[in-house]
């Protein structure tokens, strides 16, 4: 990889990184936004899932016409307005004006993502790509291992305000640095489209049951995943007695242990398979759901083992998963499938932070109640994930002549060993 293709995928990955965190951020900031708003769990709820909401409607309608602008300007129009809105929310003096804020950051950052991956993809030759994608990837382990616990440390010694504006002056500093070295991305235009064209992708969606299946598998996936990660913070904190100077604690052992899952549960995907990694995966996570959810005050250092087993789980069951969704459609129409699989994980998240924020309620001394409610409803979810996937993706475990989808796939990893 030349000088300059790293300089252009660190300042990539580092719009990946401010994009990411500032998702993140907002789920372990509960403990502190509802006692200094007095809002409800529900209101707080609506913080969390308007972003992924916002973002995965823009996202989806922007796969329709992206495509004819330069993708240079695209990203950096929409990291601009992210970035806005993300300052928005650190400025905000209201709940009222950081729910505004959230929505807007959401609708100009469900442009990021594909644009990120896209110029990838467009810069880097295919026999180089892998590496180039895992530094764009790895933003979320650095975000999860040092920009979580960081930006809750700047939370409790200056204000819940300083993690968004951090995220907005990381951003400016980023934008006129993407703006000089990143080249125009104009070869992928075409001659301007016409409807029927435009709405083919969706069209080839809506008719091909197994693909509309995937969505709905990949919709379920997350949903299940984050019905409890909104409250995980409060339920410590208010219930459990464990200071918020040490919570962070949680996202840093966490952040670890998915970057060494992905890696080690990713290699025995390939392996053993994706569906038998994934089934375990999912299954093992049941009892971990069960118990985080049901957790008595435990040692602090017992509890982080606890959710250490919890991310390693979660993150094979996602990493197999996707893997798995990728191979259900032809590579002539994967772009612009895993372009919706993206909105639809959005809309999953946001699914999960409403319907969490229906389910749990503010108890008494300041306590939240049915967090173990929604712990079984992620049980139930995860559980109709697991046999939606035994129909969908059993076939592909039998190797190329049970579906003939694997043949380039497994193709493609030989050429790469």
């Amino acid at each position: 990889m030349s000088k300059n293709e790293r300089l252009i995928i660190i300042l990539l990955a580092s719009i990946n990184f401010t994009h990411i965190l500032d998702f993140m951020i907002m789920m372990p900031l509960g403990n502190y936004l509802m006692p200094y708003f007095k809002i409800s769990p529900q209101q707080f709820t609506f913080l969390v899932g308007a972003y992924t909401l916002t973002a995965g409607l823009s996202g989806f309608t922007a796969a329709f016409f992206v495509n004819n602008y330069d993708r240079k300007k695209v990203l950096l129009y929409g990291y601009a307005g992210f970035l806005l809105g993300t300052i928005a929310c650190g400025i905000a003096p209201t709940f009222e004006l950081l729910l505004a804020a959230r929505i807007l950051a959401g609708l100009f950052g469900g442009l990021i993502g594909a644009q990120v991956l896209s110029i990838v993809a467009d810069l880097i030759p295919y026999e180089r790509r892998g590496a180039a994608m895992g530094a764009i990837m790895s933003a979320f382990a650095v975000a999860s291992t040092f920009g979580v616990p960081f930006s809750l440390y700047l939370a409790n010694v200056i204000s819940w305000h300083a993690p968004f504006l951090l995220v907005g002056i990381v951003g400016i500093v980023v934008i006129p640095l993407v703006s000089k070295y990143v080249p125009a991305m104009k070869g992928h235009i075409r001659e301007k489209e016409t409807d029927a064209n435009k709405f083919e992708v969706l069209q080839v969606v809506v008719q091909n049951p197994t693909q509309r299946l995937a969505l709905l598998f990949s919709f379920l996936m997350m949903m299940g995943h984050f019905l409890i990660i909104p409250f995980i913070n409060p339920y410590m904190e208010f219930n459990n007695g464990y200071s918020k100077t040490i919570t962070p604690m949680i996202y840093l052992v966490g952040g670890i242990s998915s970057f060494f899952a992905a890696n080690i549960l990713g290699k025995l995907a390939d392996k053993y398979g994706k569906l038998p990694v994934f089934s375990v995966s999912v299954l093992a996570s049941l009892f971990f759901v069960w118990l985080i959810t049901n957790m008595p005050p435990i040692h602090f250092a017992l509890m982080l083992f606890i959710f250490a087993i919890w991310f390693v789980l979660a993150t094979g069951r996602g990493v197999a998963a996707q893997a798995m969704i990728s191979n259900v459609v032809t590579p002539k129409h994967r772009g612009s499938f895993m372009s919706f699989n993206s909105s639809v994980q959005q809309l999953g998240t946001a699914a999960a932070s409403f319907i969490a924020g229906i389910i749990v309620v503010e108890g008494g001394n300041g306590k939240i109640s049915r967090y173990n409610w929604l712990g079984y409803f992620s049980i139930v979810v995860l559980v109709i994930c697991f046999f939606l996937a035994r129909r969908l993706f059993k076939k592909m475990q039998a190797g190329s002549t049970a579906n003939p989808l694997s043949k380039p796939v497994i193709e493609e990893l030989a050429e790469t060993v």
